[in-house]
């Protein structure tokens, strides 16, 4: 069932502002809205530019990072009190830019025991729902399994869960509009049915029925 007025952060990782992956992280949002809940679509390049480095080194006393950039700020303000966090990004060599990749490295110095802010940081964290909306000029299936594997192990140490993954195929700006799979309508799609859609990791000892979707008492 979904819950209006959950919050959103979006996550653009190309340095290409209007680009393909600006226009479907633009078009989940219009998605989201329209079921009332509350989009921030955000630029990685804006808060940062510093890439993680030895924190034993640049580690201020007081456990605070020393890279002088908006990273803190990205972290604390946007992606923590969001319910779900979109990544919107194009696949470069396979994998993640390195733009996303930071975000992803620099937690380290925030979740660390140094960090007077840790037990809070990682309690927000945990429970999040992630969307991955890739744009690639490959349509190849196995172009997005590293990304994908990542992103799911991701989910699972910090009990998220990894509730959609979209690939827009499409490689001059805006050109993935003309992808006959309708990427920016799937985009809309996810965005409005984002809290509603099941996403399931059992384990051995999961309890559940005999069947996934329940129209009746199972037998």
């Amino acid at each position: 069932m979904t819950m209006p007025g959950e919050r959103i952060c979006s996550l653009i990782a190309s340095p290409r502002r209007d680009g393909n992956s600006s226009r479907l992280a633009n078009a989940l949002a219009e998605g989201a809205a329209s079921a009332g809940h509350q989009v921030e679509t955000l630029h990685i390049v804006d808060f940062v530019s510093g890439f993680l480095r030895d924190c034993r080194d640049c580690r201020n006393a007081d456990g605070e990072c020393s890279i002088d950039d908006r990273y803190g700020e990205l972290l604390l303000e946007h992606i923590l009190p969001a319910s779900a966090v979109v990544i919107a990004t194009p696949i470069y060599w396979y994998g993640l830019p390195a733009q996303f990749k930071c975000v992803v490295d620099r937690l380290v110095c925030y979740t660390s025991q140094r960090h007077r802010g840790s037990v809070d940081v990682l309690r927000q964290l945990s429970g999040k729902k992630y969307v991955l909306l890739l744009s690639s000029e490959e349509s190849n299936f196995g172009m997005s399994v590293g990304i994908v594997q990542q992103m799911s192990d991701f989910c699972r140490y910090t009990y998220g869960s990894l509730v959609a993954v979209m690939n827009a195929v499409g490689n001059r700006r805006g050109e993935i509009e003309r992808d006959p799979a309708d990427p920016l309508g799937q985009a809309r799609k996810i965005g409005s049915d984002l809290f509603g859609i099941r996403a399931t990791d059992f384990r051995i000892d999961t309890p559940r029925p005999g069947t996934v979707w329940l129209t009746g008492e199972p037998k």
